[in-house]
């Protein structure tokens, strides 16, 4: 009785290795979609700043903690129903049944899978994620901080500014101070500001996302206005913010937030009384929400992979799909509610996971039970529907789609010819080429002006396309069945 008592670790890590096998295979398929999905609209960046494979490679790698919120959850869910899916269809459940082995005793391995890979989402989402984006912010402006450097030589005019341009005559090696300063300032106005200084320099500013240059001993010429102006100036400082795009998250935004700062930030913004500090909030919750989605979402796979069987079809994979879809809408409806203030932030958070733990507890108990997931009630009650309102609208589409068919089916007329060559439809015949049909000679219409054509015989004019005029279509009627010669 003590042994019986233990737990059966075997089965435990058997099970394991058979919800996390197709879980990494189906992790790494999901993450070379998102990562060609991300890849192309961010190599526009990369080939504008000419930025090395090293550089590139760490700065894509900052964007892989937003993809992996997103695909362990999927893959999670894939994985534990593909791993249930195949032990069905082996009969390997059954097996397990057999030996006094029920669903709730199988149920210690897939909590512990999900809570591993729910904490392994956690961290992405609390951790990873604002490191990332922090990272992601410095690399970015070091990179276009660099290309700015380097487009600054001396003599030659410099547009890695945008709509700035700067003419340097020369510039100190040891203190990078500039001499001979030409700037033309073309933001917001159709007339550059032409601003000239005898020295300056550049410096940056990572916090705020800018670079300043400081002009010194100088003059403005400004001819924008109706009378034109020339101020001079000891120091003029230019403050340029850097064009980051915006897949890279560069901005000072709440994703380099970490979770205090959150919350933090919130009640400075007003809390749940102004926009700006509902959207720190719901990020907050947001954070929290998405890893015990994901865990709820690897229990669900439980009762979904026990669908399949000897001779049934594996329907828990689509299923899994088509729950992950649903719960991620009513993931953004809640977002959108708990933005626009509607429903207290908390309660329209975390009511998608509410939903979804009620369902999966629902499956996990029709399964125990040996019930179909849908009850027999909700079944009879969809075929009724479907029964009632589609299948006249499928008979309807059907009639009309034969209807259709006949009517651009060609017509074929029985050739069924009598043996004699003096019969009047085995003689030569005229066709009219306006309106495609034939008469034959005895035809009061045989010799119409229109009659330009002329066939060999009855074969002849079908085969072109030609059809017999009204009375002629009475001449083969009459002909379709000869007297039988004695």
């Amino acid at each position: 009785m003590k042994s019986l008592s233990r737990p059966p670790l075997l089965l435990y890590s058997y099970l394991a290795t058979e919800m996390l096998a197709p879980f990494f295979a189906s992790f790494l398929i999901m993450n070379c979609v998102f990562f060609l999905v991300k890849l192309i609209p961010f190599l526009n960046f990369v080939l504008e700043l000419n930025i090395g494979l090293t550089d590139f490679i760490r700065l894509f790698s900052y964007l892989f903690p937003n993809m992996f919120l997103y695909s362990i959850p999927m893959a999670a869910m894939i994985g534990i129903t593909i791993g249930f899916s195949r032990l069905a269809n082996d009969s390997e459940i059954l097996a397990l049944k057999a030996s006094g082995i029920s669903i709730y005793k199988i149920l210690p391995p897939v909590i512990t899978v999900a809570t591993l890979i729910a904490l392994l989402t956690s961290y992405f989402s609390i951790v990873l994620i604002p490191v990332s984006e922090v990272a992601m912010k410095q690399l970015t402006y070091q990179l276009i901080k660099e290309k700015i450097d380097k487009g600054i030589q001396e003599h030659q005019f410099t547009e890695a500014l945008g709509d700035l341009v700067v003419f340097v005559g020369k510039i100190e090696k040891e203190t990078g101070e500039w001499q001979d300063v030409w700037v033309s300032d073309m933001r917001g106005q159709v007339i550059p500001t032409i601003t000239m200084a005898s020295t300056g320099k550049m410096k940056s500013d990572t916090d705020k996302m800018k670079v300043i240059i400081i002009l010194r001993n100088g003059s403005l010429h400004r001819s924008d206005t109706p009378n034109s102006q020339i101020v001079q100036f000891e120091k003029y400082e230019l403050n340029i913010p850097l064009q980051l795009p915006a897949s890279s998250a560069t901005t000072f935004d709440r994703g380099t937030l970490t979770m205090p700062e959150l919350l933090e930030k919130g009640e400075e913004f007003g809390g749940i009384s102004t926009e700006k500090g509902r959207v720190l909030i719901i990020e907050f919750h947001k954070r929290l929400v998405l890893p015990v989605g994901c865990l709820i979402l690897c229990l669900l796979g439980l009762p979904l992979g026990l669908q399949a069987g000897p001779r049934r079809k594996a329907m828990g994979i689509p299923f899994a799909l088509a729950i992950f879809i649903i719960y991620y809408v009513l993931f953004t409806f809640a977002k959108m509610a708990a933005k626009e203030n509607s429903v207290p932030i908390p309660l329209a958070m975390w009511s998608p996971n509410i939903l979804l733990l009620l369902l999966a507890l629902f499956c996990i108990r029709q399964v125990a039970n040996e019930q179909p997931l849908v009850p027999e009630v909700l079944q009879n009650a969809l075929f009724e529907f479907l029964k009632k309102f589609f299948v006249p609208i499928f008979s309807r589409m059907q009639k009309t789609f034969f209807a259709v068919l006949d009517r651009l089916r060609p017509r074929n007329i029985p050739q069924i010819l009598p043996e004699s060559p003096d019969s009047p439809i085995q003689q030569p015949l005229r066709g009219d080429a306006k309106k495609r049909i034939f008469h034959f000679s005895a035809c009061e219409d045989y010799s119409c002006k229109q009659c330009s054509l002329e066939f060999k015989n009855l074969e002849v004019a079908i085969e072109a396309g030609f059809l017999p005029c009204d009375f002629c279509k009475s001449l083969i009627e009459e002909f379709r069945h000869p007297p039988s010669v004695s």
